[in-house]
């Protein structure tokens, strides 16, 4: 009896603790609220700027920084105008260039992104930087990390909220936050499943579009992407991306949304 309670409350939290990421309207688990994981954001985007050169000062993070700016301020007027605008509550957008030779950029929880110089070749000029930037943007507009936590916290019996969570076991819900964050190379806790990095293009190529930028240079950048990847790409079911072909297939199947959106928007 006692079992069948336990696994009646398990059921009845996992329903309570859904939420609904805008535009593609699919269900999440959310056990925890940004008011809780916002601050742990915070903290840790700073430390890796302390840790990291910064040069957003220079031309290209200038680009960031403007890009940025645009589809942020973008997004947020369109959440507003379709009653979402809880989803950024208590967001306090950033952008960063940090000099290092990855081909990579990352958004954590509360809008703060950062760049990484090895990308900025491939992106090539503004509408490439906007394609990764409206990307990294629908990540923190879906809230796919506090979704990852969430499911971690979940999974290791974590049920109560954060601060619960810090009191039972800090240890494991900080390594937890770090994973669902992109810190830690575990291949079980990858930084975003495939289906989030695909949700994240979708949302993207429209975040992009509503912003003014061309969403017909995303396959582009994904053909340039799938050029400087090749041969050294690992197999896809190890990969956090999925693969670029699959990317630009359902890209093209999506354009035509994306155009209506950048027509109405374009500058």
């Amino acid at each position: 009896m006692f079992k069948k309670l336990t696994v009646l409350l398990f059921l009845g939290i996992l329903v309570y603790s859904c939420a609904k990421v805008p535009l593609s309207g699919r269900r999440q688990l959310s056990i925890i609220g940004n008011t809780e994981i916002l601050p742990l954001s915070y903290d840790q985007y700073n430390q890796v700027l302390k840790e990291s050169k910064v040069v957003t000062n220079t031309a290209d993070g200038q680009k960031v920084i403007n890009v940025g700016r645009r589809i942020a301020a973008a997004v947020e007027n369109y959440l507003k105008e379709n009653n979402y605008s809880e989803v950024t509550e208590g967001f306090a957008w950033e952008f960063n260039l940090i000099e290092s030779d990855q081909v990579n950029a990352w958004c954590m929880p509360g809008g703060k992104v950062a760049f990484y110089t090895g990308i900025m070749p491939i992106c090539e000029d503004e509408t490439g930087v906007a394609v990764v930037m409206g990307h990294e943007v629908a990540h923190a507009i879906a809230n796919h990390a506090r979704e990852r936590m969430s499911q971690g916290m979940v999974a290791n019996g974590l049920l109560g909220g954060l601060q619960a969570a810090m009191g039972q076991n800090p240890s494991l819900t900080q390594t937890i936050f770090l994973q669902a964050v992109g810190f830690g190379g575990q291949v079980g806790m990858l930084k975003f499943s495939r289906d989030q990095e695909l949700e994240a293009d979708q949302l993207g190529l429209i975040f992009m579009s509503i912003a003014g930028y061309d969403p017909r240079e995303a396959p582009e950048f994904w053909e340039r992407m799938n050029a400087r990847a090749e041969g050294a790409r690992p197999p896809e079911f190890l990969s956090t991306h999925p693969g670029p072909n699959r990317r630009i297939e359902r890209l093209n199947e999506q354009m035509p949304e994306a155009l209506e959106y950048y027509n109405k928007n374009k500058k």
